[in-house]
């Protein structure tokens, strides 16, 4: 007897999909204000924007970004409850470069087998980086891979758009030689560099390690979330001139930096005002084979945010963003370009 052809049998279950989207309504529509119209399972998502009236100039900034491989060690140790915060860190963190306000967040997550635990889980996530970016998360999709994902496999995609008056767009372009460079300190490598990660210490790059006190590291310091400065910068911007910013994610230091400033600025960084972070101060432990470059190249180093401002601003900038919880250095300076745009001294 020839078995029965069903979308099923291929290997999507649409009514698992069905149930895993009643299960999640209520912790998405947490994260709904008033500017949320209808809920959850439409075609679209619908937000009010009539607020932006009261803008004289308005100016939509958008963003979209992942979390990379590092959800292989997301989905190695079986923790799917941070990954989210990873996802919606990495849009927000973007936007808030030039000064954006998150209003509302889409998510979309591709996975070889809908397994609604772990897929809630990873929701979850999302809808607590929502929260502490005072986002709305206003939809998303969930796609079965059968076939070209393996049953445990996932990958996430963000997208998250934001509003900025344009007088108050930041872009770096009134910063000048003698100001000062602060740096917010990062929770760990955030979402970048978990490629050379998982070479250094995964075997194959796939496997946990036999050694359970590395295994141990891993867990604590690698899966730690991104950290999301949207509640500190904006309390920031009000109280004090920021001249630029950088959000230092996937080509560190030497590829981001650059971004903010004209051709004729660099950026010195002095080594000895950089904090030291566990994970980075062991990762240059035991492979003392890697240069600074490319260190500095890959990792954030334990910067996750930098802030740009005058000297006389320093003061006030600091409390500002201490007030919000940020551990916050002094870690450099402004200067006219000789021939590289970020010098460590």
């Amino acid at each position: 007897m020839q078995e029965e052809i069903s979308y099923k049998s291929a290997g999507v279950d649409t009514e698992a999909g069905q149930e895993f989207v009643k299960k999640i309504k209520q912790n998405v529509e947490s994260t709904h204000g008033p500017r949320v119209l209808g809920g959850l399972g439409g075609f679209s998502g619908a937000f009010d924007v009539s607020f932006l009236k009261n803008y004289k100039n308005p100016i939509l900034l958008s963003g979209t970004d992942g979390v990379g491989t590092k959800v292989e060690l997301a989905r190695l140790f079986n923790i799917h409850d941070t990954i989210g915060i990873d996802l919606v860190a990495m849009c927000v963190n973007d936007i808030l470069v030039s000064g954006g306000e998150p209003l509302f967040f889409l998510d979309y997550i591709a996975c070889g087998k809908l397994i609604p635990e772990r897929m809630e889980r990873i929701v979850a996530g999302i809808v607590k980086g929502c929260k502490l970016s005072g986002a709305a998360l206003l939809g998303g999709e969930t796609a079965e891979h059968p076939g070209t994902m393996d049953p445990d496999e996932y990958d996430l995609g963000g997208f998250v758009v934001g509003a900025v008056e344009k007088e108050d767009l930041i872009d770096g372009s009134k910063i000048k030689p003698g100001d000062i460079v602060l740096g917010l300190e990062s929770s760990g490598p955030h979402s970048n560099g978990f490629s050379l990660i998982r070479k250094l210490y995964l075997e194959g790059g796939r496997k946990l390690p036999a050694d359970p006190g590395l295994v141990d590291f891993l867990k604590e310091f690698a899966l730690r979330p991104t950290r999301i400065y949207v509640q500190s910068i904006l309390n920031l911007i009000k109280k004090v001139e920021v001249k630029g910013m950088v959000h230092i994610t996937g080509g560190g230091f030497y590829e981001n930096i650059p971004r903010v400033l004209s051709d004729s600025l660099a950026i010195e960084i002095k080594r000895e005002n950089l904090p030291e972070n566990p994970f980075f101060a062991r990762v240059q432990k035991d492979f003392p084979s890697l240069t600074e470059k490319e260190l500095y190249s890959t990792f954030n180093m334990g910067i996750g945010y930098i802030v740009i401002v005058s000297p006389e601003s320093v003061a006030d900038a600091t409390a500002a963003l201490e007030e919000k919880g940020e551990l916050v250095h002094k870690i450099g300076v402004i200067t006219s370009k000789n021939k590289e745009s970020v010098l460590f001294v």
